[in-house]
């Protein structure tokens, strides 16, 4: 499985819920092949990954994009660990 974290520019916001997502998959003893990557919402595309996280503020945006992931607060760890969990346990993947 990939998962791909998009924002607004591919920089900052993206690279540090990156960051938290591999955190978070680390914490949930999920499979060691679980990609993450980030980049930028406009270079995205719904072949690039098989779930993508954003904020809450590129919903519209990412719908094109497939299997989205919606964070409400980018910067909360519980949030992106809980959804992240629920997703996998959705795909039996945990």
């Amino acid at each position: 499985m990939k998962i791909l974290v998009v924002c607004g520019h591919g920089l900052g916001s993206s690279f540090m819920v990156e960051m938290n997502a591999q955190e978070a998959l680390k914490n949930l003893n999920a499979p060691s092949d679980i990609e993450v990557e980030h980049s930028d919402i406009m270079t995205a595309s719904p072949d690039m990954a098989d779930l993508f996280i954003c904020g809450r503020d590129l919903e519209e945006n990412a719908e094109r994009l497939g299997n989205v992931l919606i964070l409400d607060n980018i910067l909360d760890k519980e949030e992106l660990q809980d959804k992240l969990e629920a997703k996998l346990k959705e795909d039996n993947l945990i």
